[in-house]
């Protein structure tokens, strides 16, 4: 196993370079690279071409006859999904590590770049590369904080590594899909995982002091599709707090770097096989997007067990209610308090009568869709013309929300993206 910086528990690492400090940067890793100038054609924040992309990807772009292609990005088939048997440590039942598992253990791939939890706070991401299939149960789990993944890229080609897997959140894949043909690798397999906003490490740490008077006893969170957060507990108990009783307005106003406020890629597009929880009501959330994706899935064989999504619920009500208190952050204004009997109320009627299932997830991309444009109008509208494509244009204009003369770049094939014209990646 190699990673990213030593530690107690791993071997040596490579030498990285510091990150190069960036605006709107999630520290990927590419600006540690060896030619850190290539985040002006890689990052997701300066002027993503997902059309561009996503057909190189895939195959073709989003299909305007598939409506949930406009949320979700070009998909084959989307189910509900988990592991027959749950493996022990891992956040739902351990379908995206298993994957991992299957690779090394088949030979598919020589290793797996991913990330483990740093020895000493087992919420901090720590890139590693896998190369055995015995290393995948160590990064299991949830890690919260940026983690600069892809400066393993090049270790990984240096260790004369040929084919990888990545499994990284979408501004993590966009950059990788960016430079991917010039990478020289023979194969890369991409398992995506949806980001629900991130922060750092220590921010994270006073969001658990804000749950529990024991933080550090902590060992699980996760944000789940029946509007709870659920935690468990090193002594074995577990809590589910509704999404509307958790102090989210007693968290500091930059809690949320601007990224995530204005982050266009909820649910990975560019990913062969997204792994998530959005649609999953209570199970995994499948969306296999291309023929890679589906080797991925077949890997698993008789170990998935899948079902068809549902969906209910109507979602234009809470959209309309996340976009008011966000339009009062955006202006500066502090966020109202719905009164305690209130949040009781709703917290129990949302898991009954609010949006569910696929309902669930395109109210969260719509919500998404409106922070970006509210956030960037407010700090950098400036950027809007390159940093909003036009699906996310689309997901408000339900809302009223449309933008403004200066808001929106031409409509014009000819203008070339950030990418690099020319290249071409071998998908078969």
């Amino acid at each position: 196993m190699t990673v990213l910086s030593p530690a107690a528990d791993f071997p040596s690492a490579p030498s990285i370079d510091s990150a190069v400090p960036r605006d709107l940067c999630t520290d990927c890793g590419i600006s540690r690279s060896s030619d850190p100038k290539r985040c002006g054609v890689a990052c997701q924040f300066i002027k993503p071409d997902y059309p561009r992309l996503e057909a190189e990807v895939h195959g073709r772009p989003r299909d305007p006859a598939r409506p949930d292609e406009l949320f979700f990005g070009p998909f084959r088939r989307m189910v509900r999904a988990t592991l027959a048997e749950p493996l022990p440590g891992a956040q739902w039942t351990g379908i995206t590590s298993r994957i991992a598992e299957r690779l090394l253990e088949t030979g598919a791939v020589d290793a797996v770049l991913a990330v483990a939890p740093d020895p000493d706070d087992r919420w901090r991401p720590v890139p590693v590369l896998l190369t055995r299939a015995d290393e995948v149960a160590g990064v299991r789990g949830m890690r919260m904080g940026y983690a600069p993944l892809l400066a393993l890229l090049e270790p990984a080609a240096a260790a004369g590594h040929k084919r990888i897997a990545v499994i990284g959140i979408p501004c993590q894949v966009y950059a990788l899909r960016s430079i991917e043909a010039t990478l020289g690798f023979d194969r890369i397999y991409v398992i995506g995982t949806p980001c629900s906003d991130n922060t750092t490490t220590a921010h994270f740490h006073e969001f658990l002091a804000l749950l529990s008077d024991a933080p550090e006893t902590i060992t699980y969170l996760e944000f789940r599709a029946d509007y709870h957060v659920e935690l468990r507990f090193s002594d074995g108990r577990h809590r589910a707090i509704p999404f509307l009783q958790l102090p989210l307005a007693d968290l500091r106003p930059d809690f949320f770097p601007m990224t995530c406020k204005t982050c266009v890629d909820y649910t990975n597009v560019l990913a062969d096989v997204t792994i998530g929880y959005m649609a999953g009501q209570g199970q995994q959330w499948l969306i296999v997007r291309n023929a890679r994706g589906e080797e991925l899935v077949d890997l698993l064989g008789d170990e998935l067990r899948t079902a068809p999504l549902d969906s209910a619920g109507k979602r234009a009500g809470p959209v309309k209610g996340f976009m008011a208190n966000t339009e009062r952050a955006a202006g500066g204004l502090p966020l109202r308090r719905m009164p305690r009997p209130m949040r009781r109320l709703f917290g129990w009627l949302m898991p009954r009568v609010g949006p569910r299932g696929l309902e669930f997830a395109r109210a969260r991309l719509e919500m998404k869709a409106i922070e970006t444009v509210l956030h960037l109008r407010r700090v950098h509208p400036q950027r809007m013309k390159n940093m909003i494509p036009d699906h996310v244009w689309k997901l408000v204009e339900p809302y009223g929300l449309t933008p403004l003369p200066d808001e929106r770049a031409p409509s014009d094939a000819s203008i070339p993206g950030p990418g690099l014209p020319g290249k071409s990646i071998d998908r078969a």
